[in-house]
């Protein structure tokens, strides 16, 4: 881990210290445990892949626990949830990443992260309008992948019989 990951961790853990202690909250060493495994994987993750992830790597917590543990982080906003369109709800960590927006294929599921300068117009330009202060905003544009890797589109393929 270079010295400014280090640095970005060690920020990302005291706000999780502050946070607990504030709420008179234990300091578990599975707590900090499932927020490194978090800030140290890339993309959106479930609830039960990252469990899986912990028990692969010998971590001794409970679906509780991560249950528990991600919603302090999401209290703290150290992690954001989505829930796009689909029953299950996904993760991604938030602290010193920029807002971003997302695209997500109806045929495959695949989640594509977009940030274009001309939304935080519009937000500012809502805001102005309205009197309005907007702390957070969230944006997901539904279709299909138009690419021949869509995974959607592969699985769909039927082969003739020979």
């Amino acid at each position: 881990m270079s010295t400014e990951a280090e640095n970005r961790f060690e920020e990302i853990k005291q706000i999780f210290i502050k946070y607990l202690e504030e709420h008179s909250l234990r300091k578990t060493p599975e707590r900090f445990a499932i927020m490194e495994e978090i800030y140290n994987r890339g993309g959106h993750f479930d609830v039960e892949s990252l469990y899986i992830n912990m028990k692969n790597k010998n971590y001794r917590v409970s679906r509780a626990t991560v249950y528990n543990t991600l919603d302090l982080l999401l209290e703290c906003g150290l992690i954001t949830k989505h829930q796009f369109g689909k029953n299950l709800a996904l993760y991604e960590k938030s602290y010193g990443f920029k807002q971003h927006d997302h695209l997500i294929c109806r045929e495959c599921n695949k989640i594509l992260e977009f940030c274009d300068p001309r939304v935080e117009k519009i937000k500012q330009m809502v805001e102005e309008f309205y009197d309005f202060t907007i702390e957070d905003h969230s944006l997901h544009f539904y279709g299909k992948c138009n690419n021949e890797e869509c995974e959607g589109k592969q699985k769909k393929e039927v082969k003739p019989a020979e």
